[in-house]
C-alpha cells in the first residue's frame, strides 16, 4: 500500500481559507480552494504564493461553494492551474455565480480604495479579476451524490451529503489502499430545507470540521427568536437589518419568514432582499429539489414558493439598492455579505447603524476581525469604507440559524463511525474549538489532533 500525504495548506487553527493538498504515488490533488477572511494576517496570506505548484495538481474537489472553500480557485488558474474542478452539480451551478461575483466585488473595492485613497497600497489592486473567474469556471465538471469517479490515475472520490448549503458534500477520497473522509461543512441535524448530513463511512484518517466545536446553538427555536425581533423592531417602526450569506442563509431565512407570515406569528411588512447573488441563488435552490429535504421537495414540486413572503421584493440593481435607503419602518432588508465584509450591506450600515429603532440581526457564523465579529462583540463604532460609524442600532444575534452543526451536532455525528479512523484531525476552526473538539475526543479515546498551517500527515 502506498502512502498518502496531507497538507493543510489552510483552515489549520482558523475557520476561513480551506486548502488540503493530497500527494499520492506522484499524483496531487487539492481539496477545496478556498480565501482567507477576517484578520489581516490571514487575509495576507491570499496573496502570496501557495505553498505548492498551482500547474503540477492534477485536479481540485469541492466540498461546496462558500468562498472560503471555493474564493482561491481564480487566482488558482491565473497562477496555472489547468486541470478539472470536481464538485457536485449544485456546486457548480452556485460557483458560475460566486466566482464573478467575488472577482467584481474586489475590482470595484479596489477602484473605490483608488479613487478615495483609503489603501496603503498604490494602486490598489483585485486578487483577480470576473474574467478571471469567468475563465475558471470552464475547468468545473459536476458530479453527483454517492457516484465514485476518478479524479486523477489511481485516485478515486465520493461525494456523500453534508447537509449545510445547497449541494454540500462530504469527500471520501481512495488511493494506494487508503482511504481519506473530509467532512466539508456539516449541516445541522434539522434544517428547514436540506436533509441531515450522511453517516460517515469507515477511513482510514478524517479530517472533521470544528466551527462550532466547543459551544452549543442554544435551546430557544430560530423562528421563535426571528419572530420576537421581528415584532420587537415592528413596535418600534425600525428596520431589520440582517447581514446573510447569499448561499444558504438568505433562502434559511425567506423560507422561516414565509412561515411565521402564513402562521400569522409576524406582521406582513415589506422584506427586500437586496443582493444580485442571493437573487440568482435562490433561483438556484429552486432547480435542484433533489438536494433538498423531503417537505421542502414538496413544496417546489407543488408550485408553491417557499422563498417568498407575501411582500418581497428581490433588489438586483443598483439603483433598487439606493432606493432601500429611504425605506421607512417596520421593514425587513436581508443583504450580504453575511460577516459584513464587503458589498451592499456595508452602506445599509452607514445607513441604519446610528439610529436606535433599526436592529442589526446576526444569523451566521462571524469569523475573528470582521466587522460582524467586532459587532457581535459589542464595539460601539465600525469602520467602513475608511470612515468611523457609531453604533446605536440594537444588535441581536439568532445562532439556530448556521448552516454548521453545534459541538453536539459534530459529536452525535462522529459517534456514528463504527470505529474510530486511524488518524483524525480537527480542521476549519478557530484555536479555542478546534482544540475543544481534538481534546474531546481524545478523550473518547480517538487518535485526535489540531494541526498547524502547513504541517503535513501521512497517513500508511
Amino acid at each position: 500500500m502506498a502512502a498518502i500525504k496531507i497538507t493543510f495548506a489552510g483552515a489549520a487553527r482558523t475557520v476561513t481559507g480551506s486548502k488540503f493538498l493530497v500527494e499520492s504515488e506522484g499524483r496531487k490533488v487539492l481539496v477545496d480552494a478556498g480565501v482567507y477572511q477576517g484578520l489581516k494576517e490571514l487575509r495576507l496570506r491570499n496573496w502570496d504564493a501557495p505553498p505548492f505548484d498551482p500547474a503540477s495538481l492534477d485536479a481540485v474537489m469541492l466540498t461546496h461553494a462558500h468562498i472560503d472553500h471555493t474564493g482561491y480557485l481564480p487566482r488558482l488558474v491565473t497562477q496555472g492551474f489547468t486541470g478539472p474542478v470536481y464538485c457536485h452539480k449544485a456546486t457548480a451551478d452556485l460557483c458560475e455565480i460566486l466566482w464573478p461575483d467575488s472577482g467584481h466585488l474586489q475590482e470595484e473595492h479596489a477602484r473605490y480604495a483608488n479613487k478615495k485613497g483609503f489603501s496603503r497600497h498604490k494602486p490598489a489592486l483585485p486578487l483577480y479579476t470576473e474574467a478571471d473567474a469567468r475563465l475558471a469556471l470552464r475547468q468545473l465538471r459536476g458530479v453527483s451524490f454517492n457516484e465514485p469517479i476518478d479524479v486523477a490515475p489511481g485516485i478515486s472520490a465520493t461525494w456523500r451529503t453534508a447537509g449545510h448549503i445547497l449541494g454540500a458534500s462530504m469527500i471520501r477520497l481512495e488511493a494506494g489502499g487508503r482511504s481519506v473522509l473530509f467532512s466539508g461543512d456539516l449541516g445541522t441535524v434539522v434544517d428547514e430545507i436540506l436533509p441531515s448530513p450522511v453517516p460517515p463511512e469507515p477511513c482510514d484518517a478524517l479530517l472533521v470540521e470544528s466551527t462550532y466545536g466547543d459551544r452549543l446553538h442554544g435551546d430557544e427555536r430560530p423562528d421563535d427568536q426571528l419572530a420576537r425581533v421581528v415584532n420587537e423592531t415592528a413596535e418600534r417602526r425600525g428596520v431589520l437589518l440582517i447581514p446573510a450569506f447569499a448561499v444558504g442563509r438568505t433562502q434559511e431565512i425567506l423560507y422561516t419568514l414565509r412561515e411565521l407570515e402564513a402562521a400569522e406569528r409576524i406582521p406582513e411588512i415589506p422584506v427586500a432582499v437586496n443582493s444580485p447573488m442571493a437573487v440568482d441563488v435562490t433561483g438556484i435552490y429552486r432547480r435542484h429539489p433533489e438536494a433538498h429535504n423531503l417537505e421542502s421537495r414538496h413544496l417546489l414540486k407543488t408550485g408553491q414558493q417557499p422563498f417568498s413572503t407575501k411582500q418581497v421584493r428581490f433588489c438586483r440593481s443598483v439603483q433598487q439598492s439606493k432606493s432601500l435607503a429611504s425605506i421607512k419602518g417596520p421593514a425587513i432588508i436581508i443583504s450580504a455579505s453575511g460577516m459584513m465584509t464587503g458589498g451592499r450591506i456595508l452602506h445599509h450600515l452607514i445607513n441604519r447603524l446610528p439610529d436606535e429603532r433599526n436592529t442589526i440581526l446576526l444569523v451566521g457564523y462571524q469569523a475573528m476581525g470582521t466587522r460582524g465579529r467586532k459587532i457581535l462583540e459589542g464595539a460601539e463604532k465600525i469602520k467602513i469604507f475608511g470612515r468611523h460609524h457609531p453604533v446605536r442600532a440594537r444588535v441581536e444575534r439568532v445562532s439556530g440559524f448556521s448552516a454548521h452543526a453545534d459541538r453536539n451536532g459534530i459529536l452525535g455525528w462522529l459517534d456514528r463511525f463504527e470505529q474510530p479512523p486511524t488518524q483524525t484531525f480537527v480542521v476549519h476552526g478557530e484555536e479555542q474549538p478546534a482544540e475543544a473538539l481534538a481534546t474531546a475526543l481524545t478523550e473518547r479515546g480517538w487518535k485526535a489532533h489540531a494541526p498547524e498551517y502547513l504541517e503535513t500527515a501521512e497517513i500508511d
